[in-house]
């Protein structure tokens, strides 16, 4: 059996550093070795957390042969630096979303990593999950028609309820607010499901707890095809994940109340039909050991993120602006 993969966490920043470090020491072909963050006593209390050591220099710990990989879940604002970085001292990389704040430096993160044969693969997740196999399973099988309306809607009470960290507020530190951070998986789902590259994106951000940044957004998206995306996302409500999508032959809804997924239309039988969700396939950290284990790369994923990223940039400019963006 080989060795496993040694992985180093480079900041805990994101509130997801810690769920990837558990998976770093969960998963039987990697195994955690050190942290870096540039906040000592944020990277100190997560090193003595998992039982590693910190590591204050960033370039020391990239030289150190006994590093193959890195997480990395830095503000998305330094992604770009630490990323060309990682992948020019050959350390494969498993990063959070966004991949970076602009388009161009997610196409730079991806060129050093093809350039120095760096497996890079960026979280993801709803992806993977059962009930989007299954909803892809039913557009493809034809039975809703030409899909002419989608809508996906994803939200927690971290902002009011006080529980997401003060930094995700920081608009420079950030890029952004729930749509930047939640939103980012009803954004891909969309583009999963009605297409990546809408060509209208109009957003409309607001802060009810009156912070730097949006705390709830709507974005609509249009299509060539005249469909059209509505992608929520919101850091002040508590209520159930739902996907939504209506074609001209029928329609179907998603809750993870439940996990429950429903479908109706002609093809399906008479009124409101269930459909099995399967479990969760594998996820992007399991795939991301895959892929340097196979000499592979995950190019469905990072075409995506490069999507979400278009998408996101655009919502943020729109809502800054007051205006639709054309892309």
């Amino acid at each position: 059996m080989a060795a496993p993969l040694r992985v180093a966490v480079l900041s805990f920043w994101h509130v997801h550093a810690g769920d990837y470090a558990r998976q770093t020491q969960q998963h039987p072909g990697t195994e955690l070795v050190a942290v870096w963050d540039d906040d000592e006593e944020r990277g100190k209390l997560g090193a003595e957390q998992f039982g590693v050591e910190y590591v204050s220099d960033l370039d020391a710990l990239l030289a150190r042969d006994d590093i193959d990989a890195v997480t990395i879940t830095t503000s998305t604002d330094v992604h770009r630096d630490i990323m060309v970085k990682a992948a020019e001292a050959g350390k494969h990389i498993f990063t959070e979303k966004l991949l970076a704040p602009t388009v161009a430096e997610a196409e730079e993160i991806i060129a050093a990593a093809d350039a120095n044969d760096v497996k890079l693969i960026v979280s993801l997740p709803r992806l993977y999950h059962g009930y989007t196999q299954a909803i892809t399973e039913v557009i493809t099988s034809g039975k809703l028609g030409r899909i002419t309306y989608g809508r996906v809607r994803l939200s927690h009470s971290g902002a009011v309820r006080n529980w997401l960290p003060e930094r995700f507020y920081d608009p420079q530190t950030a890029i952004g607010g729930a749509l930047t951070d939640l939103g980012c998986h009803p954004v891909y789902l969309t583009q999963l499901f009605l297409g990546e590259a809408p060509n209208t994106v109009s957003a409309t951000y607001r802060s009810v707890t009156e912070r730097a940044v949006d705390d709830h957004a709507v974005v609509t998206v249009g299509y060539d095809d005249q469909a059209i995306g509505v992608i929520e996302a919101g850091f002040v409500s508590q209520n159930p994940f739902t996907i939504e999508l209506n074609g001209t032959e029928g329609s179907l809804r998603y809750t993870d109340a439940g996990n429950h997924l429903t479908v109706f239309g002609e093809a399906f039988g008479d009124g409101w039909q269930s459909v099995d969700v399967p479990e969760h396939g594998q996820d992007a950290y399991g795939q991301w050991v895959d892929h340097i284990s196979n000499g592979t790369r995950a190019d469905d994923n990072l075409a995506r993120a490069v999507e979400l990223t278009r998408l996101v940039v655009a919502a943020n400019a729109s809502a800054a602006d007051g205006r639709s963006v054309i892309l």
